[in-house]
């Protein structure tokens, strides 16, 4: 991770389940700003922007307000584990 504290690139979940959009975010060492690049899974509209970062984090759609959170990791590998048995 170098020169960031926190690194993730996730897929996103509309309001009918499908997986519609992504976020990156990263976070480097020296600084409380999340530099962050999504896809709104609602309306589509991409967009690259800046927030403080805190935990847990979300954000809302310029666009459409959607309101964007990161998905927990936690759990995420035993589902596929369980889907690839």
């Amino acid at each position: 991770m170098g020169n960031y504290r926190y690194i993730t690139n996730r897929t996103l979940l509309n309001k009918a389940g499908e997986e519609n959009g992504n976020i990156a975010v990263l976070v480097p060492n020296e600084s409380s700003t999340a530099k962050i690049r999504y896809k709104c899974p609602e309306c589509g509209h991409s967009e690259q922007t800046e927030k403080e970062w805190k935990r847990p984090f979300s954000m809302k759609c310029s666009a459409c307000g959607f309101l964007i959170r990161l998905p927990k990791l936690k759990g995420k590998t035993k589902e596929k584990k369980s889907a690839s048995a």
